[in-house]
């Protein structure tokens, strides 16, 4: 039925390589003179010591997997990353109790950036380093690293690629996903050394320039302050973090077309104008809002305004005001972006444009085959026609979606939060967002949510970061029949 010495030889390669990034802080430390070198030596060798355990006492296991065992491989990794990433912030102590090293982690690694710290600025270096490292893993995902790595080892992948990447469309660049995999990481890659470079350029500190891009480029919006992008006062910085938000909350595939000169692929590409038309029109809303209520300048209003527009809308969660602080009416705009996300192959989190597209789309279409029953009316996206079964899984994730947040806000609410507050906390890391509303604001963070409440959330950013249907399914009572 399932294939578990291959399930567990592949989590024994995740750990191993989760050790190896882990050892990546002890340098860290060592150049800031700091002394949790050995507590990352020993997270590592727990962690890779585990694996290597795991992998040689199924490493005569068959190579065969299928799609369920793709299922199990692709969340029970993210869990498993979580729960030794916790290691680190244990044993330093920067995180002593387990609930919120666990919370901290998995928002990390699901890219959430979801926080439970008060005092991020008298964190170690090397903490700080492994804070940001985990949010860059989690960003391009986990098992798109190990995919490098199983084809050497005999092991296909393309299950665990259908289940790391479940868009509605899921794009390829290469017809052997080993290759697909080396494509996304390289161009991954180049962005996060590029915004290091001009993040370094306008005056930021290398070290926090390498950790922003980290977060940046995973949508993650964790940061080295407590007072995220605010803590720098220029526009540069913020203009260069806007743009770099903005490619990472873009399809992939675009920006391999981009650096291959096939730009007419990029402008033919529908979703890629609804999510430039998206973040236009919120922003000339917002801003239109600020010039109303506040007396900020034309300038700062813009730039506030597309800072805070494109942060929510890819889910990165970097800020640099405090957006609670304005009329209720931009509130609401900024809580209704939050139900967007990125592009479809992107790092962002949340339902995503193309989903959203196709839902308009098909409702438009259903009130014209209502005038003319009769009459075949697709529902068209780049010219060419969505099959019902896209749709049709276009419209359950949604509605699953809506069922899960409804709920959700219903569990905070039991659990001690007052309506603003499970609004946000269930906006916040359903959609891998971080910041929220109500008592989960940017200026605030999750350190008072109930213990309970914290696992809760943490499942919902393990669920929201995987697209509902990778983790959901492993509960369906199907899933565990023969």
């Amino acid at each position: 039925m399932f294939n578990f010495r291959i399930i567990i030889r592949i989590f024994g390669i995740v750990l191993v390589t989760e050790g190896f990034f882990m050892w990546l802080s002890i340098p860290v430390a060592l150049i800031f003179g700091e002394s949790d070198s050995l507590h990352f030596l020993l997270s590592g060798a727990i962690t890779a010591g585990s694996g290597m355990v795991a992998y040689l006492a199924n490493r005569k296991s068959d190579f065969e997997i299928d799609r369920r065992d793709g299922y199990l491989i692709v969340a029970g990794s993210w869990f498993l990353f979580s729960l030794f990433g916790t290691l680190p912030f244990l044993l330093t102590g920067s995180i002593p109790v387990f609930t919120d090293a666990f919370f901290e982690t998995i928002s990390g690694f699901t890219t959430t950036g979801a926080s439970v710290l008060n005092n991020i600025e008298e964190l170690s270096h090397g903490i700080l380093f492994w804070r940001s490292l985990i949010q860059w893993l989690g960003g391009m995902g986990i098992i798109l690293l190990t995919l490098i790595i199983l084809p050497f080892l005999g092991i296909g992948g393309m299950q665990l690629f259908a289940a790391e990447v479940p868009s509605p469309t899921p794009d390829k660049l290469h017809p052997h996903v080993k290759d697909t995999a080396k494509r996304l990481w390289m161009i991954y890659l180049i962005f996060t050394l590029s915004e290091t470079l001009l993040l370094w350029a306008g005056k930021m500190g290398l070290f926090d320039a390498l950790c922003h891009s980290f977060t940046t480029m995973a949508t993650g919006g964790y940061s080295t302050k407590q007072a995220s992008i605010a803590h720098w006062d220029s526009s540069y910085i913020h203009y260069v973090i806007i743009f770099f938000m903005f490619l990472a909350g873009t399809n992939f595939t675009l920006s391999y077309f981009a650096m291959h000169g096939r730009f007419r692929k990029i402008w033919a590409n529908e979703e890629f104008k609804w999510y430039i038309g998206f973040i236009a029109g919120f922003t000339l809303m917002v801003t239109a809002g600020l010039l109303l209520t506040s007396e900020s300048g034309l300038q700062i209003s813009f730039r506030d305004s597309l800072f805070q527009v494109v942060s929510i809308l890819t889910t990165t969660g970097f800020t640099t005001v405090d957006y609670l602080n304005w009329t209720p009416a931009l509130v609401v705009i900024i809580f209704i972006i939050m139900f967007f996300g990125g592009s479809a192959g992107s790092t962002g989190g949340g339902p995503k444009i193309m989903r959203i597209v196709i839902l308009f789309k098909n409702s438009t279409q259903e009130l014209k085959r209502m005038i003319h029953p009769n009459a075949v009316i697709p529902v068209r996206l780049n010219r060419m026609a969505v099959g019902e079964s896209i749709v049709t899984n276009v419209l359950a994730f949604l509605a699953f979606y809506a069922m899960i947040a409804v709920i959700s806000i219903a569990v905070m609410s039991i659990l001690g939060c007052d309506l603003d507050t499970a609004l946000g906390t269930v906006a916040a890391t359903l959609g891998n967002i971080g910041p929220g509303i109500g008592d989960v604001g940017p200026s605030l963070n999750y350190a008072e949510i109930h213990t309970a409440g914290k696992w809760y959330l943490s499942f919902l950013m393990l669920v929201g970061r995987l697209e509902l249907f990778t983790v959901l399914v492993i509960f369906s009572p199907l899933f565990w029949k023969k």
